[in-house]
């Protein structure tokens, strides 16, 4: 995840020097926590948060079961793997429902912090749960907030709901009474954000509450604000009791340290965390398998639901069979790229592999662009030069090049990268069966 890019290259820098010897006195073992502290601010984590989460690790790892371990280094790991579950809340916050059908969620934050188009991708990650959702739109502030969620809603294939620039309580007890009505089980307020925390923001925010019966109140704060985003947390929960939070753009270029300290100053659950800007860009809150992304250990379980989610049971199996029938083609090759696609950021991907991280990739990153150029270039081959790569002859390769505006290089590449791809798929499907 690019938002703990560089924590997770220093923390593991620090490990590798844990795990290469064989003994570690107390003194290595304080020093290697120094290191991890000053990488923590560095992140941007709360300055008493850092100090408390690094104190918790010393005070557990030189014990005298972890001096005398016979792997010191690994034991070591381990702590800091525990604790760091600890500070992100120790087990996933779901979102609850009412008993009282619709389950009504207020959505809160400040301007910018992308609260409406999460409530779009909110509404998208419910009703893939089976839920009915209606978006109502109770930002009667900020132009054109009202037309942007009913885009979103569009977008969302949800329920919408608005009354102009009403009352905010009025059109939030109305767009209720309308769920109740229509046979919505949930109802996501999208409310006023401000520039800034003031008190006409907080009591408008606590009339709605009092109006109606607001069961989950969630708090969407950008994660690119650091520091700035503990401290809006720490305001909106003393104000308004918010039950948990989402963080936005933790795709972006942003240290990630408001993540690791919101728990630990608020009390109140990270729930969700935005991770691009496509609708289904939204993922539960894992504590365990942020931490084991944090420390570089990859997260295996959720690539494999990203996985399910994007792979076609069938074409697996169709695509099992034209391997071990030696007819795999540049249309499964194609294939291929787009169900990737499907399952989000190619390099957020990468970062779910165990391993990836200690990868001497240097400051590469998977290139995004050269899997649409690439998706560009077997695009522009005809049906049978698809089916059958063999009779690629230059001719055709200098015309499939300036058929999508590349170079009979990028043609060369691509076949050259398929013809790798299918002798390696060929070996793995004769050697044990094939992971689909």
């Amino acid at each position: 995840m690019a938002a703990f890019s560089n924590l997770t290259d220093k923390i593991n820098h620090i490990f590798s020097k844990l795990k290469n010897r064989g003994a570690l006195t107390e003194l290595e073992i304080k020093q290697a926590m120094r290191e991890i502290r000053v990488a923590l601010l560095e992140a941007d984590v709360n300055f008493t948060v850092a100090k408390d989460f690094i104190n918790q690790v010393t005070e557990l790892a030189i014990g005298e079961e972890i001096l005398k371990s016979l792997t010191p280094g690994q034991q070591v790991i381990k702590i800091v793997n525990e604790q760091l579950i600890k500070l992100l809340g120790s087990t996933q916050s779901k979102l609850g429902v009412s008993s009282k059908l619709p389950t009504i969620i207020m959505m809160c934050g400040l301007q910018g912090a992308g609260k409406t188009t999460m409530c779009g991708k909110l509404a998208v990650y419910l009703q893939k749960q089976g839920k009915r959702v209606l978006l109502c739109a109770d930002d009667i502030y900020r132009p054109a907030a009202i037309k942007q969620l009913e885009i979103v809603a569009g977008k969302a294939k949800a329920g919408f709901f608005e009354m102009g620039q009403s009352n905010p309580c009025k059109i939030a007890s109305s767009a209720v009474a309308y769920a109740e009505k229509n046979g919505y089980d949930t109802v996501i307020i999208d409310t006023a954000g401000r520039l800034h925390i003031n008190e006409e923001l907080m009591e408008e925010l606590k009339a709605i509450k009092r109006t109606v019966n607001v069961y989950e109140t969630l708090l969407v704060v950008d994660a690119m604000t650091g520091q700035d985003a503990v401290n809006v947390a720490k305001a909106f929960d003393e104000a308004l009791d918010i039950t948990g939070v989402i963080m936005t753009k933790l795709d972006g270029d942003t240290r990630g340290g408001a993540t690791l300290s919101i728990k630990a100053v608020t009390g109140k659950p990270i729930k969700f965390v935005g991770t691009g800007e496509k609708t289904e860009d939204l993922e539960p809150f894992h504590p365990d398998r942020m931490a084991s992304r944090i420390l570089g250990m990859g997260d295996v379980l959720t690539l494999i639901e990203k996985a399910q989610v994007a792979i076609d049971e069938e074409q697996a199996l169709q695509m099992a069979k034209k391997l071990k029938e030696s007819t795999f083609d540049l249309n499964d090759f194609l294939q291929q790229f787009e169900q990737v696609a499907k399952m989000g950021d190619i390099n957020d991907i990468v970062g779910m592999i165990p391993g990836a991280s200690r990868l001497k990739l240097g400051d590469k990153k998977v290139d995004e662009a050269q899997i649409k150029r690439n998706k560009a270039i077997i695009q522009s081959m005809t049906k049978e030069e698809r089916a059958n790569p063999k009779i690629l002859n230059y001719s055709r390769r200098k015309r499939i090049a300036s058929g999508c505006g590349l170079q009979v290089q990028d043609v060369n590449r691509l076949i050259k990268q398929f013809e790798q791809t299918r002798d390696m798929m060929k070996k793995v499907s004769k050697t044990k069966r094939l992971p689909f």
